[in-house]
Order: C-alpha cells, then sequence, then structure tokens
C-alpha cells in the first residue's frame, strides 16, 4: 500500500514538472517570435514606399500627375483579385483620363516563402522584364495579364521557364527566340532582386500592397485595403 502511494506520488511530481517546463518552453517560444517581428510592420501600418521607378512599367500617361505602385507577386491569389476587379476599374477612372499612372513593381516571394523547390516566383519576373525590355509597358502589361489568367497555386511550381515560354507565345509581337535567350540567361535576374531589395527596404511584407504618391494605403481599421473606393479616395486627395 505505501509502496504503491509511493509510486503515485512520484508519477504526479514527474507530470508536474514536465508541465512546468513545456510552460516554461512556450513562453521562451513566444519570446524568440516576438523578437523576430519586432520592428517589422503589420499589414497596413502606414508605410512610405519612395522608390526608384526608373525602367518600371506603368499603365498610363508618363505625365500623370499622380503615381499608384502596386506591389505584387504573379503567384499571389490576392493579386490576381486585384489585377482582375480593382485594376480595371481603376483603368477607366483615373488611367485612361490621365489623372493617374499605374506602376507594377514585381516582389518575387512566395516561392520561397513556402519554400518550393524552384523558385518560380522569381522565374515569372524575370520573364515578365524580358517581354517588358521587348515590348514596353504595353507588352508588358499584356503579359501580365496572361500570368495572372494563367496562375496555378501558389504552393506548386508552375510558372516554370517552359511554361512560361508558353505563355509568352501569346504576346503580340514578341520575338520569342529572344524572349526564350533573355529568360535561359537569367538576363534580368539582377534586376529582379534589386527590386525585391527596394520593397524589403521599404518593409513590405504582404501583396498585394498599394502605394498612392509614396504612401501606403490605407481604410479606417488600420488594415491594408484594396477595395476600389480605398484606393479611389486615396488618387482623389493626392490630386488636390
Amino acid at each position: 500500500m505505501d509502496a504503491r502511494y509511493t509510486s503515485g506520488q512520484m508519477n504526479s511530481n514527474s507530470n508536474r514538472t514536465i508541465l512546468v517546463i513545456g510552460t516554461l518552453i512556450a513562453v521562451a517560444l513566444i519570446a524568440l517570435a516576438l523578437v523576430a517581428v519586432r520592428g517589422k510592420p503589420a499589414p497596413g501600418a502606414g508605410l512610405n514606399g519612395n522608390f526608384d521607378l526608373t525602367g518600371q512599367p506603368f499603365a498610363g500617361k508618363a505625365d500623370a500627375p499622380v503615381s499608384v505602385v502596386v506591389v505584387e507577386d504573379f503567384k499571389c491569389p490576392v493579386c490576381k483579385t486585384f489585377e482582375e476587379t480593382i485594376a480595371p476599374e481603376l483603368n477607366s477612372k483615373y488611367i485612361e483620363t490621365g489623372k493617374a499612372k499605374l506602376y507594377s513593381l514585381v516582389w518575387p516571394f512566395l516561392a520561397e516563402n513556402v519554400r518550393l523547390p524552384t523558385d518560380d516566383s522569381k522565374l515569372a519576373a524575370q520573364a515578365a522584364k524580358c517581354v517588358y525590355d521587348q515590348g514596353g509597358n504595353d507588352a508588358f502589361g499584356s503579359f501580365k495579364t496572361i500570368l495572372f489568367r494563367a496562375q496555378g497555386s501558389e504552393s506548386t511550381v508552375w510558372a516554370t521557364k517552359t511554361r512560361l515560354k508558353d505563355l509568352a507565345g501569346n504576346v503580340e509581337g514578341l520575338d520569342q527566340g529572344k524572349f526564350a535567350t533573355c529568360l535561359d540567361t537569367d538576363a534580368t535576374a539582377a534586376r529582379v532582386d534589386a527590386d525585391e531589395k527596394q520593397v524589403t527596404d521599404a518593409r513590405v511584407n504582404h501583396t498585394p500592397t498599394v502605394f498612392v504618391n509614396g504612401k501606403e494605403v490605407l481604410n479606417g481599421s488600420g488594415q491594408s485595403s484594396y477595395l476600389l473606393a480605398d484606393v479611389s479616395a486615396a488618387i482623389d486627395a493626392a490630386s488636390k
């Protein structure tokens, strides 16, 4: 009887010890996580995007008074939604009327973020620059639309060089041989890396992120908003 009681008491003490150790470990992990994210803004933190937009593709007139920058990844499903729902409305209301120009600043981060074996976010960004180098803004705009329409799952490698060459075949007037050489030799990789540095230096940590004249678009709750009303309000305010 005494022996069984002693054994049970030991097991109880052991369980309490394990519980205490587990709690301490959990607290330590939370502390480490807080340290890891300290200094990184939450989405909608009112960032300033003082980007060098020289040589970046845009839609609209070069002398438009308001600059809108959309930071996006071709593998980002929310970016696809933005491009298919909000961008057309912005185009008709502001871009075509000469009130604003819309820049695309590609930040290829998703493939690396989900640890895919091939960084097809970067490959898609390189391909887009290859198209831009040949055909300018119009060709880039066409290819961007094609890429988002062809978008696969963000957790799979779909933007392979072979697939990107197939998609580029739908861009009118593009020299496919030159495009293939540009993509195969990673001719635009350094410029993609430079764009990525600009974005990370600005402390952007989500896509799409929209800047109007260098200011991140926010809504009343402090979260970034991609609703047409919010972006429109920011453009209207910048136009005054």
